[in-house]
């Protein structure tokens, strides 16, 4: 099963999570779909890749420290670096425009909302704060948005925005249908 693919800033590669390997695990491959290069190898399932701006960087999701955290390694699978480190789940983490922030969802709260960090991990901020779930946060390519997916009106997933430091969030859908996976 090979799923969550995500292409890089120059379109010539596409980074993916497979489980050919017997679970999940980040690949690289060119966008023809040759010289595909496996960039994780644990027992642990890695998945949810995003590019750095400048394509030498790749974030993802693992749960290889016992729960999910976010991590980032080189565009060619080495030095492997966690960004966060908590007893929650941390998702999902997707890099801003300009290389210096990654937004992601978690459920440090006690259910998942969103936040952003500092590319390095430091400086964690939460954006979001409701009794709902609040997921999967992307940037706009100017960098001064998020859009993101909720329930926290109690009836179905609806898309939502904000702007990048938490501020003016509204809903963009309104329907009897799930909106779910935004992206710009």
């Amino acid at each position: 099963n090979d799923g969550n693919g995500s292409w890089s800033p120059d379109g010539e590669r596409i980074a993916f999570k497979s489980d050919r390997d017997g679970d999940d695990e980040i690949f690289v491959m060119n966008a023809d779909g040759s010289q595909v290069r496996q960039l994780t190898d644990n027992e642990d399932k890695d998945y949810s890749t995003s590019w750095s701006p400048d394509g030498e960087r790749i974030a993802f999701t693992s749960d290889r420290d016992g729960d999910y955290e976010i991590f980032v390694m080189n565009a060619d699978g080495p030095q492997v670096r966690q960004l966060t480190d908590n007893e929650d789940l941390d998702v999902t983490g997707v890099w801003s425009p300009d290389g210096e922030r990654i937004a992601f969802a978690s459920d440090r709260d006690g259910d998942l909302e969103i936040f952003v960090m500092n590319a390095d991990g430091s400086q964690v901020r939460q954006l979001t704060d409701n009794d709902d779930m609040d997921a999967r946060g992307y940037w706009s390519p100017d960098g001064e948005r998020i859009v993101f997916f909720s329930d926290r009106y109690g009836e179905d997933l609806e898309i939502f925005v904000m702007n990048a430091d938490g501020s003016k969030q509204r809903r963009l859908t309104n329907n009897d249908a799930e909106d779910n996976s935004p992206d710009w």
